[in-house]
């Protein structure tokens, strides 16, 4: 099971990547926020501290996205 989250966070996490690269906004930080909260799950599961850090800390990052794409 944590095999198969890692690797669709990771896909998650680099179409999200892709699409802020074109430009495609705010698809973007959905796409990658994903990512980021499947990781987050594996790394707990794993207890991976570093992975827990990583992408724990980039959650509230895309709150705040989330955030000014309502005050948009």
């Amino acid at each position: 099971m944590i095999p198969v989250l890692k690797w669709t966070s990771t896909l998650f996490i680099l179409f999200g990547i892709l699409l802020t690269n074109l430009n495609i906004f705010p698809f973007n930080i959905f796409i990658h926020g994903i990512g980021a909260v499947g990781w987050t799950i594996a790394g707990i599961k794993m207890r991976d501290k570093a992975i827990v850090v990583n992408f724990g800390l980039q959650l509230p990052l895309f709150i705040v996205g989330y955030g000014n794409l309502a005050f948009y």
